[in-house]
C-alpha cells in the first residue's frame, strides 16, 4: 500500500508529533509498504525538497516558521498551511498516486488539502487526533468565543469532515463528541499513542554530571511550555522545595510561556527550578535516562484529555511519573491502575508537595512505578498495535 503521512512536525524537530509519525512510519515501512511523509519545514533549502531516511521517503514544503513565532503570525501561517503546501508540492503530488492518506491533528488545517488530495487519489484518510482545538483554548482562556472562535470551529470541521476514520487518544475524549452528537457524525476509534523502544537509544548520556546534578532527585519535564501545561504550578512546589536540599526540577523544552516563566523564576530566586532549551531527539532521551521522575502538566481548566507524548519517553526508560493534570483526565486511571506514577489535579499543591516528598524519600517506590511503567509501554502503547489498527480498516 502507497501511504502519504501529513504532520506538521517531522524529525529532526523534537515534537512528540514527530517522534510519534518517525516511529509509525518507520513500522508501516516495516509491514512493506511504501510510506512518503510530507511536512512543512521553514528550514528547506527549495520550495519542494525530497529524499530518503530509512526507507521511508520524506517531502519537506518550504513554508514560513510556524512555532516560534508571535500568535497572529502563527495563526496566519497555519491558516494558510493547507494552500501553501498544495500550491509548492502540486507537481509531486500530480505525479505520485496513494492508497491511503493518514494526517496528523494538531494542526487543525489540513482539512482542505486532504479533502482535495482524495479526490486526485481517489483514496481514504485516517485522521490521528491527538489535541482537540480549538476546545482545549477556549477551556484554558486563551480564545474567546466571538469571531476568531467560529473561524478555527470552521476549520475543525473541515478538518474532521475529510476524514473517514478519527482515532482519539483517549477514552474521555469521546464524550466530547458524544456531547454534541458528533460520535453519529463521524467514525471515531481510540487510537492510544504509541513508541517503538527498539529503535529509540537508551543509553545514559551522562546530563547529571555534566549540569552538576550529582546527589540531587530531578523532576523532569520535556516538551511544549505554554498556556495548556499550566508550568507555574511546578513552579509554586519548587518553591516549597527549596529546603529540601535534593529536589530539583529540570525542564528541557519551548514554548510561549518561557521567557515569562524565566523571569518569575529570577524574581523568586529559585535555585532549584531550570528551563532549558529543547535538544535533538537523541540527546533528549539520553537525558532522560539520567533523571529521576517524569512530570506532566495540564491546566485544571482543560475539559479535553490526552495521554501526552512526553510519558511514553518516561515509561521507556522506567521513570516514575508524577502527573499534575485536569479534572477527569484518563491519565488518572491508567497510571494508578498500573502503579506507573502518582496523580494529583492542577491546583491541589498541598498533594502535589506531599507526592514530591514521596518519591524524593523512596527510592524503591521510584524503581517499582518505573518498572510498572515500563511494562505498560510494552502492553497498551506499542507501535506494531497502532499501525496494525490503522491499517486494519483499509485492507483489502
Amino acid at each position: 500500500m502507497r501511504i502519504l503521512i501529513l504532520v506538521v512536525y517531522y524529525l529532526p524537530s523534537t515534537s512528540s508529533a514527530a517522534k510519534l509519525i518517525s516511529d509509525l512510519a518507520l513500522e508501516l515501512a516495516k509491514g512493506g509498504h511504501d510510506v512518503t511523509v510530507l511536512a512543512p519545514d521553514h528550514t528547506a533549502k527549495a520550495d519542494l525538497q525530497c529524499d530518503h531516511d530509512d526507507k521511508i521517503r520524506v517531502v519537506r514544503v518550504r513554508t514560513g516558521e510556524i512555532k516560534n513565532v508571535s500568535k497572529f503570525l502563527r495563526g496566519y501561517r497555519e491558516i494558510s498551511l493547507s494552500g501553501i503546501l498544495w500550491k509548492r508540492a502540486k507537481s509531486f503530488f500530480n505525479e505520485n498516486s496513494f492508497d491511503l492518506i493518514i494526517y496528523y491533528s494538531p494542526t487543525i488545517f489540513f482539512g482542505p488539502l486532504v479533502k482535495r488530495l482524495k479526490g486526485l487519489f481517489g483514496c481514504p484518510a485516517y485522521l490521528i487526533l491527538r489535541d482537540i482545538f480549538p476546545q482545549w483554548a477556549f477551556d484554558a482562556g486563551i480564545v474567546r468565543r466571538g469571531l476568531l472562535y467560529r473561524l478555527l470551529k470552521h476549520f475543525e470541521k473541515i478538518n474532521y469532515d475529510a476524514a473517514d476514520i478519527i482515532g482519539i487518544q483517549s477514552p474521555a475524549n469521546k464524550l466530547y463528541f458524544s456531547e454534541r452528537g458528533l460520535d453519529q457524525k463521524y467514525r471515531i476509534e481510540v487510537l492510544y499513542n504509541w513508541m517503538s523502544p527498539r529503535d529509540h537509544d537508551s543509553s545514559s548520556g551522562q546530563f547529571r554530571e555534566k549540569l552538576g546534578l550529582d546527589g540531587k532527585v530531578i523532576f523532569f519535564y520535556g516538551g511544549n511550555i505554554g498556556v495548556a501545561q499550566d508550568i507555574d504550578n511546578l513552579v509554586r512546589v519548587a518553591t516549597r522545595l527549596q529546603d529540601v536540599p535534593e529536589a530539583y526540577f529540570l525542564l528541557v523544552g519551548e514554548g510561549s510561556e518561557v521567557p515569562r516563566l524565566k523571569r518569575e523564576i529570577q524574581r523568586l530566586g529559585l535555585k532549584n527550578f531550570v528551563i532549558h532549551p529543547a535538544v535533538e531527539q537523541r540527546d533528549y532521551l539520553r537525558m532522560i535516562a539520567d533523571i529521576d521522575i517524569g512530570m506532566i502538566s495540564l491546566d485544571r481548566n482543560l475539559k479535553t484529555h490526552n495521554y501526552p507524548g512526553k510519558m511514553l519517553g518516561y515509561m521507556y526508560h522506567a521513570k516514575p511519573i508524577l502527573a499534575s493534570i485536569n479534572p477527569g483526565n484518563d491519565l488518572q486511571a491508567i497510571l494508578q491502575t498500573h502503579k506507573a506514577g502518582l496523580v494529583c489535579h492542577n491546583g491541589d499543591d498541598d498533594v502535589l508537595y506531599n507526592q514530591c516528598l514521596q518519591l524524593i524519600k523512596n527510592a524503591s517506590l521510584r524503581v517499582q512505578m518505573g518498572m510498572n511503567g515500563r511494562n505498560l509501554l510494552e502492553d497498551t502503547f506499542s507501535t506494531s498495535t497502532a499501525a496494525s489498527q490503522i491499517l486494519s480498516h483499509f485492507s483489502n
